[in-house]
């Protein structure tokens, strides 16, 4: 069930510049109708940006440590039991928290306008790594719905 979508996690190499298949998955997941050249300039353009912001820490470290920080460790699953639907706070495994992060930092990045794609990313990963911003809200939010039911734990086998 694991490899049940695509060959993306075993064939996934580190990017270029840092090494990183965090960043690697992070620029595929950025990318729009196949154009991973856009998103690749986009991501270390925004980087460069970082490096300028932050210029005592490594602009890598500043992303991975962003990504970190919207990892949510809980999250609510519908489940049905005796006729009612009820919110069950389950954990979450690494690789979706890693998904979920990258998801919900695009999410936030593709909803602001008005900028372009570079520098609304910088903002948003800078945000993230001083834990604000609309990404780490999203997280929060998470936590905080899977603590109101965690009297419904009970439910999750």
């Amino acid at each position: 069930m694991a490899d049940r979508f695509t060959a993306s996690r075993s064939q996934l190499m580190p990017d270029a510049r840092y090494g990183s298949k965090l960043a690697s998955k992070f620029i595929n997941c950025l990318m729009k109708d196949g154009k991973k050249s856009i998103a690749l300039s986009s991501f270390y353009s925004a980087m460069d940006m970082i490096a300028e912001k932050f210029p005592e820490r490594p602009a890598i470290e500043v992303f991975t440590t962003a990504v970190e920080n919207c990892r949510p460790s809980i999250e609510v699953r519908s489940k049905r039991v005796g006729g009612a639907n009820y919110q069950v706070p389950t954990p979450v495994n690494s690789k979706r928290q890693q998904t979920l992060a990258i998801r919900w930092l695009l999410e936030a990045c593709r909803d602001k306008k008005g900028r372009p794609m570079d520098r609304r990313l910088a903002d948003e990963l800078m945000a993230a790594f001083r834990r604000e911003g609309a990404a780490i809200t999203k997280r929060e939010n998470v936590h905080r719905m899977a603590d109101a039911n965690k009297a419904f734990a009970h439910f999750a086998w």
